[in-house]
């Protein structure tokens, strides 16, 4: 490890971590995406181009906290009719409510850079428990003086536990839209103090 780099994160029972402080998320540099199954067969893609989010990092790694807001409007999976239904009543009901938002209620290590991060998500004012499978990927200085950690997240959620749940059965037996659908993050974040 670099000294520079080395300076920029600490180890913590074992664990590579960032050094304590307030970090803002990159939206240049970050990634909030869905995989969601489509007739069954294959996987549609998507993403959320406007959002903000904080993280906390503590002195006890395990007292971090993370924050995130994303307005459903901004959806998009490349197909302008599919969008607009997203953001219909059938789906996100964006016009009623214009964001989700997911709160930490715990941090806990998992062994090899990994950690997993719970907390609230709300989409259209439903509150569930989820799961972020978190991996710390490093810590650098910028070429403007700044810090940047970056780290990669991922779960799995059930839509129709959030109220998002429109579907159509097709003939053939199984539903247009799958339940499930899995939400990746990759994030780039910039110490703010």
């Amino acid at each position: 490890m670099a000294a520079a780099t080395a300076e920029l994160t600490r180890i913590v029972n074992g664990e590579v971590v960032p050094v304590p402080g307030t970090y803002t998320l990159d939206k240049t540099h970050t990634l909030i995406a869905f995989v969601a199954r489509h007739l069954m067969v294959t996987k549609v893609r998507g993403t959320f181009a406007e959002f903000e989010g904080t993280v906390v990092v503590a002195e006890d790694p395990t007292e971090s906290s993370v924050q995130a807001t994303i307005r459903t409007d901004s959806v998009s999976t490349s197909e302008p009719q599919r969008d607009a239904h997203l953001r219909s009543g059938d789906f996100f009901e964006q016009d009623r409510y214009p964001t989700m938002t997911f709160a930490s209620t715990a941090v806990r290590p998992a062994g090899d850079g990994k950690w997993q991060v719970t907390g609230d998500l709300t989409i259209k004012d439903v509150t569930r428990s989820a799961v972020l499978d978190l991996e710390f990927n490093g810590a650098t200085s910028d070429p403007w003086g700044g810090v940047r950690l970056g780290f990669s997240a991922a779960t799995e959620i059930d839509r129709t536990e959030f109220g998002v749940s429109w579907n159509t059965a097709l003939d053939g037996g199984g539903v247009l839209v799958g339940n499930r659908v899995r939400i990746e993050i990759e994030a780039e974040a910039v110490l703010a103090s």
